[in-house]
């Protein structure tokens, strides 16, 4: 006589099938108003920044997310912030041009964590008279680990991560004043 051997399913025994609509208890003793909202939203201090061949690219890219938006605290540099304002009836705070100081208000507001978020479409086939101030400006923003995006397909994925809207707080570096050896 030919014996067979057992298949897993023989072998093991079933584990108990739980129901699809099954809950956990904690989820189960949540007030029905309490399954329905929505997740507190952080406001973030967002830093709206477009070089002059960028800004329709910007304004395009504020009107996508305006909802988001709407609910976050926005600053914008000259021309860009007063288009951004004027454009979808949200309100910017002003800060100066870029070439006349904004990009450095900008960086001031990163390092002393007065911003939370930087949005700058900025040029690189354009040659900038303020290309320094450019370049500080993301220089400071990589320094102090500042999230920020410089175009369409980066903004979008950073402000529709579910960190944007969260607590979350990206780490700040430690900068200690150097020791000059005295």
């Amino acid at each position: 006589m030919e014996q067979t051997q057992p298949t897993m399913q023989q072998q093991q025994p079933a584990e108990p099938q739980r129901p699809q609509d099954a809950q956990p208890a904690q989820a189960q003793a949540q007030p029905e108003a309490a399954k329905r909202t929505r997740p507190r939203i952080n406001k973030r201090r967002i830093g709206l920044v477009a070089h002059d061949n960028k800004k329709s690219q910007l304004l395009d890219w504020c009107k996508f997310n305006r909802g988001t938006l709407s609910h976050h605290e926005l600053w914008g540099t000259g021309t860009t912030g007063a288009m951004i304002e004027r454009e979808l009836g949200l309100p910017v705070h002003a800060l100066l041009s870029g070439p006349v100081g904004g990009d450095q208000e900008v960086g001031a507001m990163i390092a002393e964590n007065r911003l939370d978020v930087l949005v700058f479409f900025w040029d690189p086939l354009q040659p900038q008279p303020h290309d320094p101030d450019v370049k500080a400006l993301l220089r400071l923003a990589t320094l102090w680990n500042a999230p920020y995006a410089c175009n369409p397909s980066t903004a979008d994925l950073l402000i529709s991560s579910p960190l944007f809207g969260s607590d979350y707080q990206w780490t700040r570096p430690d900068v200690k004043p150097r020791d000059w050896g005295d």
